[in-house]
């Protein structure tokens, strides 16, 4: 187990943050006296992250199940003789979609 000193973790918390991505846990003392611990959380690795943190904000939800391999591989629409690609795009950010 790793000791730092509050001055030293104020100003190398990136560090030592990333020391304890690593597994290791780090004790953190002030004037030789232990106040805080950093240690590893044993997290669900679909529980993690900014996906995460917006379905337990209700703004997105989770998909049911595995993606629908058939529409993955259909073709999609073409697009209509002489029309632009890029204007297409541009017209569906314009109409938010």
């Amino acid at each position: 187990m790793r000791s730092a000193t509050i001055t030293e973790a104020k100003n190398g918390l990136s560090a030592l943050i990333d020391q304890v991505r690593a597994g290791q846990t780090v004790l953190i003392l002030d004037r030789g006296i232990p106040v805080a611990r950093l240690e590893p959380i044993e997290a669900d690795v679909e529980q993690t992250g900014r996906i995460a943190r917006l379905q337990r904000a209700g703004i997105i939800k989770g998909g049911g199940g595995p993606p629908p391999l058939d529409l993955i591989g259909r073709r999609g629409p073409r697009l209509a003789e002489g029309a632009s690609l890029l204007e297409a795009v541009l017209e569906e950010r314009r109409n938010a979609r």
